[in-house]
């Protein structure tokens, strides 16, 4: 679907130039950050198509590649990466909003597709989702933000299970799937700008 398309290349973008802006308070070096960003990127479509064993669709398809590889070009041509606030701007976050949604939704799909349980889909979903964050974040060896902030990947759960269910009971075409889309987006700009998280818990 041309929505998916659109919103899973622009999740790309917004998820490489996270890794890179990472990267960059890091001071890695220019393969340090195409590795960075890379993975940030399509490390959750690559541990997702692993898991349902298949080739992962971005060492056969040279779009996502592309696209992570032009959005760095673009922000070190204009040098983009001085903006290390970038990731609090209205723009990135409803971006990231946009990608984490699409993810979720193409993530569990492929779940679907592989036969999995519904446990097994909402993994699927959430790992495309969160995964790249993940192997960034241990990369640079700190807690995933994940684990300790934003009520993040707890949308990418719900999504994910909102397929399954929508699959089970026979409702999942395109246009459910677009609502889900906006309610998954919308979740996640709620969840951010009225600050929502789940409860913590420490010593």
């Amino acid at each position: 679907m041309t929505l998916f398309t659109l919103a899973d290349t622009l999740g790309i973008i917004t998820f490489a130039y996270a890794g890179l802006l990472v990267g960059t308070e890091k001071k890695l070096d220019l393969l340090g950050l195409v590795i960075l960003s890379s993975l940030t990127a399509m490390g959750g479509g690559i541990l997702r198509d692993v898991m349902a064993g298949r080739i992962p669709y971005s060492l056969v398809d040279p779009l996502p590649a592309a696209t992570v590889l032009g959005t760095i070009a673009v922000v070190l041509l204009f040098r983009l990466q001085r903006f290390a606030s970038a990731e609090n701007m209205r723009v990135f976050i409803i971006s990231d909003a946009v990608g984490l949604s699409a993810f979720s939704i193409s993530g569990a799909i492929v779940g679907i597709q592989a036969g999995l349980s519904g446990f097994g889909v909402v993994v699927l979903g959430f790992v495309t989702a969160v995964g790249g964050g993940i192997i960034r974040d241990v990369l640079i060896n700190r807690v995933p933000l994940l684990l300790r902030r934003d009520f993040y990947g707890t949308v990418a759960i719900l999504v994910a299970a909102a397929v399954w269910a929508l699959e089970v009971l026979g409702l999942r075409n395109e246009l459910s799937m677009t609502v889900l889309f906006a309610l998954g987006v919308a979740v996640r700009l709620t969840a951010y700008f009225k600050g929502w998280k789940l409860p913590s818990f420490g010593v």
